[in-house]
């Protein structure tokens, strides 16, 4: 599994860099996204970008707990939804986000296309 995130998270920087992903039970996935972003509940990433140029350094956070289920609940491979989920990431180490509808719009187009080169069904396909 581990060349997987590798392969994923290299699909999707542009340039160079390093990043540490770390996977995580669900308290201390709640913990870190209470203290970091005010949410008091285990999401499924959490992205902290500390540069992003000349490259990317950061660390993304992964709860599988809530990626299982979450995979689960929509239906999808566990496998596409990691990968999804590491593209995501990755874009918001590069200062990506989905603040509002047109930034929302460029990122799932983004993600979409990563995510077709590596292989994967559209994440947002209905």
């Amino acid at each position: 599994m581990r060349t997987d995130f590798v392969r994923w998270a290299r699909a999707a920087l542009a340039g160079g860099g390093v990043v540490t992903i770390r996977l995580v039970d669900a308290d201390e996935g709640q913990t870190l996204n209470r203290d970091y972003r005010g949410k008091d509940y285990a999401t499924n990433v959490l992205s902290f970008p500390y540069e992003t140029t000349p490259r990317v350094i950061g660390d993304l956070v992964i709860c599988p707990n809530v990626v299982a289920r979450e995979a689960g609940e929509q239906n999808k491979p566990l496998a596409a939804h990691y990968a999804h989920l590491t593209v995501h990431g990755m874009l918001h180490l590069q200062g990506l986000d989905h603040d509002n509808d047109d930034d929302a719009q460029a990122m799932e187009d983004e993600e979409r296309k990563i995510l077709a080169a590596l292989g994967f069904p559209d994440p947002y396909a209905t």
